[in-house]
Order: structure tokens, then sequence, then C-alpha cells
């Protein structure tokens, strides 16, 4: 990923990623500041001009759901209640996309909006299994995935970093190899309402819009090592 030079780059690595986890599809889409969409991933062309056709971003519950929401989501803990969004799912699955998915929602600078969706064919036990036992990993690279991304954004100038102090790193260490935040304070020996100061900080200075993903962004660059 560190090595790719533009989008087509990512477009190889997305279908590397596919074979690597061994799922079905894996699908990158994002929406910029200006409003231009972009994607890569390894869905059919066929059901990629259908999709548009059929003018299925309007009732897409992947997409409504995700909107809403900043952790990632499995697709069966979303609403499918309306027959729109059953006759989708069901055309959906007849073009070779998968009865389960797992999407990561995306907030990057300046109200960009990306997600990185898996899915496969498989029953729900074993999509639950896949899914709690590559969570972390996904969410990194989701993350990974969408700054490489941003870099060939045309006109974006790059971020300036700024350094977390040893106590944001110590915090986040602790949050990231999965310590409550009643833990993380009783093992630093502060109270929890100075722990969300210092994790508060660290994830402005990341440009995170929550905790997972400042988490995510911390691992990513190597701020913190578990």
């Amino acid at each position: 990923m560190e090595s790719a030079d533009g989008l087509e780059d990512l477009q190889l690595l997305i279908e590397e990623l596919r074979d690597e986890y061994g799922v079905d599809h894996i699908v990158y889409h994002w929406v910029n500041s200006a409003g231009e969409q972009y994607g890569c991933g390894t869905y059919d062309l066929e059901w990629v001009n259908h999709y548009i056709e059929k003018g299925y971003l309007r009732i897409d519950p992947v997409i409504q759901g995700c909107y809403q929401r900043f952790h990632p989501v499995n697709w069966k803990r979303l609403d499918w209640s309306s027959k729109s969004a059953r006759a989708f799912l069901e055309d959906a699955i007849g073009h070779g996309i998968g009865n389960q998915g797992y999407s990561i929602p995306i907030r990057g600078p300046n109200g960009q909006f990306a997600l990185f969706t898996m899915s496969h064919s498989c029953n729900d036990d074993e999509w639950e299994a896949f899914t709690i036992s590559n969570r972390r990993d996904l969410i990194l690279v989701a993350h990974s995935f969408n700054s490489k991304a941003l870099e060939f954004e045309p006109g974006r100038t790059p971020e300036p970093a700024q350094p977390l102090s040893p106590r944001e790193i110590e915090a986040m260490t602790l949050l990231a190899i999965g310590y409550s935040r009643a833990q993380a304070a009783d093992t630093l020996s502060i109270s929890e309402h100075t722990l969300r100061v210092y994790v508060e900080s660290a994830r402005h200075k990341l440009g995170a819009m929550n905790t997972t993903h400042a988490v995510a962004q911390a691992l990513s660059r190597g701020v913190i090592v578990i």
C-alpha cells in the first residue's frame, strides 16, 4: 500500500486483498470534498452499471446505514424491512455480490465520506466468526487505504502531523490493546475524566472522527505499536 503511486495501483491492491482474505468482493468508494466520486473494487462491471441504471444509491441500506454510523457495520444488522430494500438485496445476490457484507464508514477531511466493504457468500455463523476475527485489521486496512487514496486527490496538500504527548500515546496504546476506559485510567493512575482529555486531544491531533478512528490512525502511522 505504501508503494502505491496512483489510483491504478489501488485497484491492483484491492484485488490482492480480496484474494488474501478469501472473500468474494472488496470495494472502496469515496466522495471527495467537491462531491466527485471515485471507486475501485472487484464487482463485475455489469453490476456496477446495473446499480447506476436502477438508481440503487437512493435505496441501498448499506449506503444509508453507514452514512449514519461511525463504526463498522455488518449488513445483517441494517434495515432491510422495506420491499424495495429486499428486492435490491435479491438483485445483488443474483449478480454475485454475496449474501453477507461488512462495511467500514470513513470520514476524511473537508467532508469526505468513504466506504470500505467486503462481501461474501456464506452462512451467518461463518461470517460472524470472520468479521470478529478480522475486525481490527480491517479497520486499519480501510483507513490506511483511504489515507493513500487521499494522497492522489487533485489539489490536496498534505496536512502537517502533530506529535502526540507521552501520556496521549500511553492512553491510545491501552485502548488499542482492548482496555476499557476505566481499565486504562486505572492503569495510568488517573481519573476517567483526565483519560478522556488525553484521548480527545489525541483524536484531534490525528484528525479522527472518533476514538476507533483515532486508534486506527495512530496504529497505521506507527504512532503507537502493540
